[in-house]
């Protein structure tokens, strides 16, 4: 029994290192170094996500009916980001690389699911045409589409951006002088058209730094492995601010409308 562990600690330093590496990845999983400040964000991010998920889902039967769904939506936005953190933190922690397939799997979903929170503010104290729905969720599968597309290759870089801008472009129109801001206008509700401002202000100006990563990473200048980090930090950051702290005004303007 002792034969292996004298050799084992003649290995060269090399060895020794891609030996301890191996075994931790099969044994215990990827671990996160102490100067790792982009894979601390990311279990930060991971971490919130899942208090999000959980803090909705107990608070979900504190407000009115009309609002159970757009907390219901608020809870699944927060919960499937969580499970895509779980993966993006591990991807980061063992290639030190952009997990952006993750990401995708992650916006797909919950943008969408964003976007029609719109639709179901209004819809809980007015009455709402289905088209605004469709409308709204094609236009934001188009725009996520368009960039991924980018991303695979599929379609060029720069017609990814622009189907993704031309995409976001819209909604930001739809949600302040389309069908949706116009309704928006005249509800006689004050919950609803707070939670519909403060959503509209996370979307109009919290997403723009999503199409800036996109150009930043493909369309801009030679990037490095530090721009690469920084762009990782504020991805995970603003995800915090656009899916817990969009979640967050819903729940508030509820129990406004509760009291």
């Amino acid at each position: 029994m002792a034969a292996p562990a004298v050799a084992t600690m003649h290995l060269p330093s090399k060895a020794m290192q891609t030996l301890t590496m191996s075994y931790i990845s099969r044994e215990t999983g990827a671990t996160l170094g102490a100067h790792d400040v982009v894979g601390a964000t990311f279990f930060i991010a991971l971490n919130m996500m899942l208090a999000f998920t959980v803090f909705f889902a107990l608070e979900r039967t504190s407000v009115p009916t009309q609002w159970k769904r757009s907390v219901t939506v608020a809870m699944l936005v927060t919960g499937i980001a969580f499970w895509n953190y779980i993966y993006m933190k591990e991807a980061w922690v063992i290639t030190q690389q952009s997990p952006m397939t993750y990401r995708y799997t992650d916006w797909l979903i919950t943008v969408p699911l964003q976007i029609v929170e719109f639709y179901l503010i209004l819809s809980a104290v007015t009455k709402v045409s289905e088209s605004l729905f469709y409308k709204l969720l094609l236009t934001s599968v188009i725009m996520l589409v368009g960039g991924y597309l980018g991303e695979i290759g599929a379609v060029s870089v720069l017609c990814g951006f622009v189907i993704g801008m031309a995409g976001w472009l819209y909604i930001v129109y739809e949600i302040f002088f389309g069908e949706c801001g116009a309704i928006s206008g005249k509800v006689g509700s004050k919950a609803a058209q707070s939670a519909f401002n403060t959503l509209r202000l996370i979307v109009s100006v919290g997403w723009i730094i999503y199409p800036l990563g996109y150009y930043l990473v493909y369309l801009g200048p030679t990037f490095t492995y530090h721009s690469e980090s920084v762009v990782n930090i504020v991805y995970n950051v603003a995800d915090l601010v656009n899916k817990g702290a969009f979640g967050l005004a819903i729940y508030s303007a509820a129990m406004t409308e509760a009291r």
